[in-house]
């Protein structure tokens, strides 16, 4: 949300911070990729099977083969082996099932960003519309419904103010 607030784009799941933020902005000012709840739902029904993936996109294949045989890491080639374990056998995430779609929205995202007009025309639309994240609005809220306090109006002086 703060990105959004400072004018980045967002590339992402249609998740979390990302629903409210897309909401507020609309969906053709966002870059969403990946699986629905439905469909992860069917996919948990029938099981997730990372190696299926590794083996049939052969881009990302060479990714993981170059992560877990040390080619980012020639010092310490084991370095990043707890990742593509978890990323192979206990991803609960399913990342590599959202990986074609990624691909695909990062090309999208690139063509936009090759026209500069309407890519300032999408920053203009996703800080217009990100009003409702500001701190003050979130900090109340929280206050209100997770806190179970009112936020008080009193104001604190600052340091340099003599106190009453």
């Amino acid at each position: 949300m703060k990105f959004m607030l400072n004018g980045a784009l967002t590339i992402g799941t249609m998740d979390g911070a990302n629903v409210e933020m897309a909401e507020e902005a609309g969906m053709d000012n966002f870059f969403i990729f990946g699986m629905r709840v439905k469909e992860v739902d069917a996919m948990d029904a029938v099981g997730y099977n990372a190696q299926s993936y590794y083996d049939r996109l052969p881009e990302l294949k060479q990714a993981m083969d170059q992560i877990s045989g040390g080619f980012f890491s020639p010092n310490d080639r084991g370095l990043f082996g707890e990742i593509v374990n978890m990323l192979m056998h206990h991803d609960r995430f399913k990342v590599f099932a959202d990986y074609e779609d990624y691909i695909k929205c990062q090309d999208r995202v690139s063509a936009l960003y090759m026209n500069p007009k309407e890519w300032t025309k999408m920053v203009i639309k996703n800080i217009a519309t990100s009003g409702k994240f500001s701190s003050d609005r979130t900090i109340g809220e929280y206050a209100r419904q997770i806190w179970g306090v009112e936020p008080s109006k009193h104001k604190i002086p600052p340091p340099s103010e003599p106190r009453e």
